[in-house]
């Protein structure tokens, strides 16, 4: 008690303060002020020695050696050791990425730093930010001798936040300071709490905070301690302000998805049913939280055959449902319940999109607002991990969240706004592909499309390159919308989108992309009895069927379609069927046949007018009469077809006719001169994008080459054609790599 009775005397005559200066000051009577300097009261009451440190403005640091002066039963600050961290979770897997850039904060030269290390985990709910941080933090608590502190912010729980004060007070309580030392003032707080943190090497979990503002009162402001925080929100005002290590925090791969399972399970059970164990993780989405509920429910069922849970996992609704365990409904509302009332609708919205990304034009569609307008909840939501950003202006959605977004939808009793969010959606997609297909295939005779809804946003494609680069970033949105638009009610959106991708599909080669999409059309348009769509699809699916090998169901389909054109009383239909119908029967060995549709073709474009059509029909009868040995014909129907395409800039259907010309050289023998016309057509093919012709005619330059006795350019041309093919996945890879081992295995021995 003496120390503390010459602390008061030190302080008030440092200030040049007399006794009764500091009664009237505290409110304390004179005589109390007195009693305390001589020693006379053996423990003053706590009140006391809170308005004496107030009196004295001590600063953080002073005020706790003040009040523990005052009393000498409390453990003083610099004995305790806090060692507050929860139970790290079982069965922590992967993860090795973000665990070595934690592991930077713990290096020896770390406890030199005179800036606190600060580490912001961010993600989705439900992604294992917290497992991440505890499982660290507990393999990293030797690194940190004078303690760990934590605490659970719940700034997404259904329970209250918690205040940055009520943090401040455990913290303290945790260092030893008294509750009677403890400041009223949060300002007072962070300061007494970072004076004890100061000359200290301390690990702080901060977990689930809810923003910046809520973390910063709770950060050291120097030395060698570590601060972990985990959030659903980016916390950016730290990562720009404090100089925080950002980690975003991803699903787990389907290795270590498979490892968590196997952590619960046992290998020996995932071994046994490893198909089953594949489609329980692609359930999940790989999302630890969904995996570990339902690993739970498994392993209270040993007995049960894994394929079972497959099963009822499926479709992501049933998913949800088998999660109700798990509270992951709530996990997720949690989010939903923060979020400013723009970026709930435009969540609530996002679940009815196919997927699997979207861009800020398509969210526009679904709200009937501007890109620029939605950008703020699109950022709201991708900074809270509702969705991530994970290309330049393209937004993924994870499965489970879409389902929940979308159920949100269904229950808040929104039919007629889902209605109409998804007609302007499917506008958007087709009144933005439309433009880019007849962009990629201006020689096409093009549909009569649905009627634009007015105002609504669009994503205009200037050039052929442009068109070409929409396709390529929507093209799998697109397959999905496709299926979406004939399940809900919009048929014409459906078969009208699938024309469009086509002219996408085709030169790339990619028919089991095109033979799902038109199967979906055809059954969309038969719903309904569109006959011109019917017309269409059935024509487009035997295409796909063609390149896929199915000949007989192709050209079931071609005369299901010139039936229909014939009944809709549309010529220019009628001759593109009749010229699929050509080439379907040159693939069967019916020459002739195919010869007399691709002449009625001829004739029905010339009755149109359609110059394009009549310039490709002279060049499919050109390649027809080449069948059947009439080579002057051949070459004389070609070179009138490649003068019409010249003079209208048909640079892809140049390229055919070219082909076909080098095909009528090749059969007379003159193996130069289709060579060099098997060289300008490629280069052209090369030129509008058109890789599955170029690698058909690189094919038959090879051909060329090795009869020419030029094995080398032989064995080059068969290598570029079986790379492309390789590319798309062609199964005419294998005769192309089959060719080219022959090749040069004779180049070889040569």
């Amino acid at each position: 008690m003496a120390r503390f009775s010459q602390m008061v005397t030190a302080h008030r005559r440092r200030l040049g303060l007399t006794q009764e200066d500091v009664a009237a000051a505290t409110g304390l009577a004179v005589r109390s002020i007195r009693d305390v300097e001589s020693g006379r009261v053996a423990r003053p009451r706590a009140s006391t020695v809170r308005l004496l440190a107030e009196a004295f403005n001590l600063s953080a640091a002073d005020r706790v050696h003040f009040i523990h002066a005052a009393d000498p039963d409390l453990a003083g600050p610099a004995g305790e050791r806090p060692q507050q961290l929860p139970l790290a979770v079982p069965g922590f897997v992967g993860r090795c990425a973000e665990l070595e850039i934690l592991d930077s904060g713990r290096h020896p030269e770390s406890a030199k730093r005179t800036a606190v290390a600060i580490f912001t985990i961010s993600g989705m709910a439900g992604v294992g930010k917290t497992a991440l941080a505890l499982h660290w933090a507990h393999r990293a608590a030797g690194w940190f001798p004078e303690g760990q502190l934590y605490v659970n912010l719940r700034g997404y729980d259904e329970a209250d936040v918690v205040d940055p004060s009520d943090a401040l007070r455990g913290f303290l309580e945790a260092l030893g300071v008294p509750t009677t030392g403890i400041p009223a003032s949060l300002e007072a707080r962070v300061g007494l709490h970072r004076s004890l943190l100061a000359d200290r090497r301390m690990l702080l979990v901060l977990d689930n905070a809810r923003d910046t503002a809520q973390v910063r009162p709770l950060l050291p402001g120097a030395g060698g301690c570590v601060v972990v925080v985990t959030s659903r929100d980016e916390l950016s005002g730290l990562i720009a302000a404090e100089g925080a290590h950002p980690i975003r925090l991803n699903v787990l791969t389907s290795t270590e998805s498979m490892s968590l399972l196997a952590s619960r399970l046992g290998a020996h059970r995932l071994a046994a049913e490893p198909t089953a164990a594949a489609d329980i993780i692609d359930s999940t989405g790989r999302l630890p939280l969904a995996l570990s509920i339902v690993a739970a429910r498994m392993a209270l069922h040993p007995g049960f055959p894994l394929d079972a849970f497959a099963a009822s996992l499926r479709p992501d609704e049933a998913m949800l449902d088998a999660l109700a365990d798990g509270d992951v409904r709530a996990v997720f509302s949690w989010s939903y319940l923060a979020l400013s009332r723009p970026a709930a609708r435009l969540f609530r919205l996002l679940g009815l999109h196919p997927g699997p990304d979207l861009t800020a034009e398509a969210a526009a569609a679904l709200t009937g607002e501007t890109p620029a307008s939605v950008g703020s909840s699109l950022r709201e939501l991708t900074r809270l991990h509702l969705l991530a950003e994970h290309l330049p202006g393209r937004y993924a959605f994870h499965d489970l969240l879409r389902a929940y977004a979308a159920e949100l939808t269904r229950s808040t009793g929104e039919a007629d706004e889902s209605r109409e969010a998804r007609h302007r959606l499917f506008d958007y997609y087709l009144h933005s592909s439309y433009p880019a297909a007849v962009l990629l295939q201006p020689q096409w005779p093009a549909i009569d499309p649905v009627p634009a809804v007015p105002s609504n946003v669009r994503s205009p494609s200037e050039d052929h390159d442009a068109a070409l680069g929409w396709f390529a970033a929507e093209h799998q949105v697109l397959l999905r919308a496709v299926r979406q638009a004939a399940e809900t009610g919009f048929e014409a959106y459906a078969w009208q989108l699938a024309w469009a991708l086509t002219t996408f599909f085709a030169p790339r080669g990619l028919w089991q992309d095109q033979r799902a999409a038109q199967q979906v059309a055809l059954a969309a348009a038969e719903r309904v009895d569109d006959l011109a769509g019917q017309a269409v699809a059935n024509r487009l699916l035997s295409r796909a069927e063609t390149r896929l090998g199915d000949l007989d169901a192709a050209e079931k389909r071609l005369l299901r379609a010139l039936e229909l054109h014939r009944q809709l009383d549309d010529p220019t239909g009628q001759a593109l069927t009749l010229h699929n119908h050509a080439e379907v029967c040159y693939m069967r060995g019916r020459p002739e046949e195919g010869l007399r549709h691709g002449q009625e073709a001829l004739r029905l474009y010339r009755s149109v007018g359609n110059r394009a059509g009549e310039a490709r029909a002279l060049n499919a009868v050109g390649w027809l009469y080449a069948a059947t040995g009439d080579y002057p014909r051949a070459i004389e129907s070609c070179t009138e077809a490649l003068a019409q395409q010249r003079a209208s800039g048909d640079h892809n259907g140049q390229a055919a006719t070219l082909d076909s010309l080098g095909f009528a050289h090749a059969r007379l023998g003159e193996h130069d001169r289709a060579a060099d016309r098997y060289e300008e057509a490629i280069a052209l093919f090369r030129e509008s994008a058109d890789r599955y012709h170029e690698a058909e005619t690189l094919q038959r330059l090879g051909e060329a080459r090795e009869a020419t006795g030029d094995v080398t350019r032989a064995v080059d041309a068969w290598r570029r054609a079986a790379q492309i093919l390789d590319d798309l996945g062609d199964p005419a890879a294998e005769h192309a790599h089959r060719v080219l081992s022959r090749l040069t295995t004779t180049l070889t021995a040569r």
